[in-house]
């Protein structure tokens, strides 16, 4: 582990720590700066990874449903198809998923929902999900936070200790970071970021399309590149059992068919997220 306070091309110092985490089907880094810890994507087996898929495909079907199957005409629908992209979706998957959404002339029911609550030890926790049922998600949600020693809040009771910003990763091997940076400033970027392995851009969470547009006709593919709850401050928790009801948590919550993103601001510690 090294811990290094740099600054970064835009002036703006921050706290770093890295170690490279290498997951089935992706490539994340192990807290290289303050919130990349923060949503843990979980592919370590074919299972986990479907999950992943069927998540993903239920989102793009409802876009499609609701702003149309053209994503030239439903930025949303884009986004999400970048993101599917990003998770290693097939594109004959993410094809189909369209087609049979817009063919189909029945209305669906899901609604957008985002719960926020503390988890053990005051952890900051929000998650969202897409249910067509939120009396069952509600329940289900409540279930997961007081079994791990938590408690589901009201709306804005930790919001406020989140920013929301378009975060788009890329990785830097055979990369010039000044090169990267010029074409991230002049796509319309706010902030980046280097640690030496992975280049990270913030965006306004409106203009995250249109950057990832720019950098991706500029030749650069992603790691990863979607909107994301990012924290304000790092909790810790010192104690292992109380770390173990953490962690529980958060695979009960990943684990939800509903869920479709957890984000909280627990600093991890390297063998939580090697696990």
């Amino acid at each position: 582990m090294r811990r290094e306070r740099r600054k970064n091309r835009l002036g703006v110092y921050r706290q770093t720590e890295y170690n490279m985490v290498i997951l089935k089907g992706s490539v994340t880094m192990s807290g290289h700066s303050k919130w990349n810890n923060i949503k843990r994507k979980k592919e370590k087996t074919d299972a986990a990874k479907a999950k992943v898929f069927t998540k993903i495909g239920r989102e793009i079907s409802v876009i499609v449903k609701t702003g149309g199957a053209n994503p030239n005409e439903n930025s949303k629908l884009k986004d999400a198809i970048a993101k599917a992209k990003a998770a290693n979706v097939p594109n004959e998957n993410i094809e189909r998923i369209i087609k049979k959404a817009a063919g189909d002339g029945e209305a669906n029911n899901y609604e957008e929902l985002i719960y926020e609550g503390y988890g053990p030890s005051g952890v900051a926790v929000v998650v969202e999900t897409l249910t067509d049922n939120r009396n069952r998600t509600a329940g289900e949600m409540r279930h997961y936070f007081d079994k791990c020693g938590g408690n589901l809040g009201q709306s804005g009771s930790v919001m406020f200790m989140f920013d929301r910003k378009g975060i788009i990763q890329i990785e830097a091997e055979g990369l010039d970071e000044d090169t990267v940076m010029e074409a991230a400033l002049e796509a319309g970027a706010e902030d980046f970021n280097f640690d030496g392995d992975v280049f990270e851009i913030s965006t306004d969470p409106n203009d995250l399309g249109a950057v990832r547009d720019a950098l991706e006709k500029a030749g650069y593919s992603f790691l990863s590149a979607e909107v994301e709850y990012v924290p304000q401050t790092m909790a810790t928790i010192e104690d292992a059992e109380t770390a173990a009801k953490m962690e529980k948590l958060i695979d009960m919550l990943e684990e939800n068919d509903d869920v479709q993103a957890v984000w909280h601001n627990w600093d991890m510690p390297d063998d939580e997220e090697e696990n």
